[in-house]
């Protein structure tokens, strides 16, 4: 049953299995965008983007992806791997009648954009990816000697500990979850009102288990899947990237698009890991302008 709060359509959707909370806007007739998270945000990391969009007569769709905030959390790491993560989405797509869309993750939300692309590329129309590389090229430059990326990514290797990582977290007041924003954005990006929403949703039984399984579940997959040859993603790519981000170097970016046969990027010399937030107005008349241009 779909309810209306402050102009945003809530409604839980069944896919693959499990209950997806989410979020519309828009006339129902617009075009398909889904809009995906990362960590540890979840819908509401979108806000700035779903009335706006919505207002360019597009559907937003955004949905709390699993193990996240209202949405279903399974138990068990393999629940996390990126076939099912994917999958969700695709039952997303199938469950309200989309045979393809257009497309916008962040953080991890581009991780499943990226795993879409690879192995269901029928079902996208156009991609566009905030502040996250495909996962091989970070690898590769751990692997190649790029010592700040490595000191930016040993969160990684900490998440990966049972209990300890869940503790570090601290579930009970979920203080870390409110440190790791602080710490990796600007003075501006989060208000004290926006980190009460996302602690609220920490705080939901098994949510910051779940969000750690993400990492869990596919350390291992990013360590062994194989480089696509260059220009082999075929779907048209819009890659947008705040260079003051403190976990992925910039210099992910290019190696990243030129994964594409179609690809375009555009950096954002100020602004954070936290793209769509420091950015709000240009994100979205990028994605708008973007999505809005036939393909060619």
């Amino acid at each position: 049953m779909i309810t209306i709060t402050n102009g945003y359509e809530h409604d839980f959707i069944q896919t693959n299995g499990i209950t997806l909370h989410t979020v519309m806007a828009g006339p129902a007739d617009g075009q398909p965008i889904i809009l995906l998270h990362g960590f540890p945000e979840a819908w509401f990391g979108w806000r700035k983007q779903i009335m706006a969009l919505a207002g360019q007569g597009f559907r937003v769709i955004v949905p709390d992806q699993r193990g996240y905030n209202l949405s279903d959390k399974p138990r068990g790491v393999a629940a996390y791997h990126l076939d099912n993560l994917a999958r969700d989405v695709i039952g997303l797509m199938d469950g309200m009648g989309y045979q393809d869309v257009y497309l916008a993750g962040h953080d991890w939300g581009g991780v499943v954009g990226w795993w879409l692309a690879v192995h269901f590329p029928q079902r996208l129309r156009k991609l566009a990816f905030l502040n996250v590389p495909f996962p091989t090229v970070a690898v590769a430059a751990v692997r190649a000697g790029n010592t700040a990326q490595r000191r930016k990514s040993w969160y990684v290797l900490a998440f990966q500990l049972p209990w300890i990582a869940e503790r570090g977290f601290r579930q009970q007041n979920v203080g870390e979850g409110r440190n790791i924003l602080l710490r990796t954005s600007h003075k501006t990006t989060f208000s004290p009102a926006e980190l009460l929403v996302y602690e609220h949703a920490w705080a939901k039984p098994g949510a910051v288990t779940a969000m750690l399984n993400w990492y869990r579940a596919n350390l291992r997959l990013f360590l062994t899947m194989p480089q696509p040859p260059s220009a082999s993603i075929l779907t048209p790519t819009l890659m947008l990237w705040g260079e003051q981000d403190r976990a992925l170097g910039k210099e992910l970016a290019s190696p990243s698009i030129e994964l594409c046969a179609d690809g375009r990027l555009h950096f954002f010399p100020n602004a954070s890991h936290w793209l769509q937030h420091d950015e709000a107005e240009a994100v979205n008349r990028y994605l708008g302008e973007f999505f809005s241009t036939q393909k060619e």
